[in-house]
């Protein structure tokens, strides 16, 4: 397997201060590259023009794509146009116009929401557009599947090194802890954080608390991409997961266990599970030498470190 160093080349992270994104910036200072960044208020990946004028001045070598419009169910179900016309217009606009700028290589970060509701688990990298999407984050997923569709056709017909990795849910240091706008994990720190400052004896979870879910610590994903944009050059999408998977229930009695909240949970089933269970098969990337390192437990851990130095600022 042919091998690229990142030392002394120009790398563009597109969205460095997302939650991929930082822990990218992290990641990268032991490979000697020169990171390149652009906050968006200067730039505003979604404009053609003005991201081909960027590109051409700063010349990257390589490019991880990392920027995305993302939130939660609530977000997705109530914002669909922007989410698929941000996402879209985001893959796009990169993906076509590193390879008019001759980048060497791209990685396209996806989202295993791709996969279809009732996928067979663990969810293999074949089972892309096998059935049915979960309605609640279709657009999301739709401009996802496009990106590394993009990805593919550029490679297959320009001869493009461009890749895309699918990550499970991904969790950590710098995350969106908002209970309407965030994902699960991070709103469940939230919720039960403040539940043990107002001395509440309950939390209320939306759903069952059945659907099973797999979490990544993002340390681990931005540890897995740079392994990919060092050593995978295939065309097909590969599966980054953690190979640990809890139910919604546990993972609360898990983060209740972190922060000392000794209450109740009660579930309100008026709100959606979602898919019942998201576990993806990572044997692909486990077999190329590569395996995730922290444990959900010690995960949310630092996460909820992070949370709290956030919160004194």
């Amino acid at each position: 397997m042919k091998q690229i160093s990142l030392k002394n080349k120009k790398v563009f992270i597109a969205g460095h201060n997302g939650l991929v994104g930082q822990a990218l910036r992290e990641r990268l200072e032991s490979e000697y590259c020169k990171v390149l960044t652009v906050n968006k208020k200067k730039l505003d990946l979604r404009d053609y023009n003005k991201t081909n004028k960027w590109l051409k001045s700063q010349k990257p070598d390589y490019i991880f794509i990392a920027a995305a419009r993302v939130g939660g169910i609530l977000e997705n179900s109530s914002f669909p146009a922007d989410f698929i016309y941000d996402n879209l217009s985001i893959a796009t606009n990169l993906i076509h116009l590193s390879y008019k700028n001759n980048v060497k290589k791209l990685l396209y970060l996806g989202s295993s929401c791709i996969y279809p509701k009732f996928a067979k688990q663990p969810i293999s990298e074949s089972s892309l557009l096998d059935g049915a999407l979960e309605p609640t984050n279709e657009w999301y997923a739709i401009a996802k599947i496009a990106g590394l569709k993009l990805c593919k056709a550029y490679s297959l017909q320009c001869k493009c090194n461009f890749i895309s990795a699918m990550p499970t849910n991904l969790y950590g240091p710098g995350d969106n802890f908002d209970v309407n706008s965030g994902h699960v994990l991070p709103g469940l720190i939230n919720k039960i954080h403040n539940a043990v400052k107002q001395n509440k004896k309950n939390v209320t979870i939306w759903g069952t608390g059945k659907p099973k879910r797999e979490f990544l610590f993002v340390d681990d994903l931005a540890d897995a991409l740079v392994f990919l944009m060092k050593k995978y050059n295939k065309n097909e999408h590969i599966n980054v997961g953690s190979g640990e998977e809890v139910s919604i229930l546990n993972l609360a009695k898990t983060i209740a266990k972190v922060i000392g909240f000794g209450g109740k949970f009660i579930f309100d089933k008026s709100k959606p599970d979602g898919t019942p269970r998201k576990f993806i098969n990572s044997k692909q990337i486990n077999s190329l030498g590569w395996k995730s390192k922290t444990n959900l437990l010690d995960g949310i851990k630092l996460t909820y470190e992070s949370y709290l130095k956030n919160k004194s600022k």
